[in-house]
């Protein structure tokens, strides 16, 4: 019998509807350089890195989007997001529901196969017409054989970044805890603490593990800690008084040779990107201490200079809007 995994969901229904859309809309895949990728073409090559944690970075002004695997990019395909008036949001957004056969409750039960939701008000990842342009309601379309692809690599959390440039990611590392140091003989019991939490991706149907994200304002020098879609806590933020930057920190796990954290590193917004490093951030003792209890691989951590507010974010959703 096999095991069902949080990827495996609502299979089944939808799969005679996919079968009909052909064409451009069903996407190829192609040995091409990205520039010159044409509606509905993709290049798909997981072979490049077949293990850990997905990242995925929308590029508005190219029509692209770029699959990363353990920060090697693994995929490429072209999209077309939100036309004049129904705009894609930009900022950083994670995967809060899977469906590969969610039909829309807003456009005349429309369908969406391979759906990979971003927000509980409408944008989402998934397979739709790409005439070449901005042409949705908001989401961001894909071949349908690539959604069918993607679909297969993301997870509940991964990461999806919206930005007018793409932007490459860097692995960081950081010398101690989130954000409190540590003395190196006590590596070992961090090592403890952290290796039973699994990353999502490995999850099994069923498993019941909240995804926990940060973000660190420097507007309101207050750092927010989230449980899936819901604040728990928030804590001072200590840092240098320079603009933090637009940063989205993927936590890989331990880094023996840092004696500290592995991070993937990625930048948004980039007309305000500064640099990567996680040393410029700190916060007091009895809230590093209330971060240490949520610490999981594959937990986001994100830098912005926008403040904390509705309007910077949307709903429930984790979701930060530049």
């Amino acid at each position: 019998m096999k095991t069902l995994t949080r990827r495996g969901i609502l299979t089944g229904a939808g799969g005679l509807g996919l079968m009909m859309m052909a064409g451009p809309l069903f996407g190829q895949h192609v040995y091409k350089e990205i520039h010159d990728l044409k509606p509905g073409e993709f290049t798909w090559h997981p072979e490049r890195q077949p293990f850990g944690p997905v990242a995925v970075i929308v590029s508005l002004n190219e029509q692209r989007v770029h699959v990363y695997r353990n920060g090697v990019r693994i995929a490429v395909s072209t999209c077309s997001s939100g036309k004049p008036g129904h705009e894609t949001p930009t900022g950083v957004f994670v995967v809060l529901q899977k469906d590969r056969d969610h039909r829309s409750s807003t456009y005349n039960n429309a369908p969406m196969p391979n759906t990979n939701r971003l927000t509980w008000d409408g944008i989402a990842l998934h397979a739709g017409n790409l005439p070449g342009y901005p042409a949705s309601h908001g989401c961001v379309r894909l071949p349908l054989k690539f959604s069918a692809l993607l679909f297969e690599v993301t997870h509940l959390g991964t990461p999806v970044i919206i930005a007018d440039e793409h932007h490459f990611p860097m692995d960081v590392a950081h010398p101690g805890l989130i954000l409190s140091g540590y003395a190196e003989n006590e590596f070992e019991d961090v090592l403890a603490t952290l290796n039973p939490r699994k990353h999502p991706s490995d999850w099994e149907f069923g498993d019941e593990h909240p995804i926990t994200s940060m973000i660190a304002s420097s507007h309101d020098k207050k750092i927010a800690l989230i449980e899936n879609d819901r604040e728990i806590a928030e804590g001072p933020l200590i840092w240098d008084g320079e603009p933090l930057g637009s940063h989205v920190y993927v936590l890989k796990g331990p880094h023996d040779g840092a004696k500290g954290m592995h991070w993937e590193a990625l930048t948004y917004s980039g007309a305000n990107a500064g640099t990567h490093d996680l040393r410029r951030v700190q916060t007091d003792e009895a809230f590093a201490e209330t971060i240490k209890r949520y610490v999981h691989p594959g937990m986001i951590y994100v830098f912005t200079d926008l403040p904390l507010h509705p309007d910077s974010r949307s709903g429930r959703d984790f979701v930060i809007m530049s």
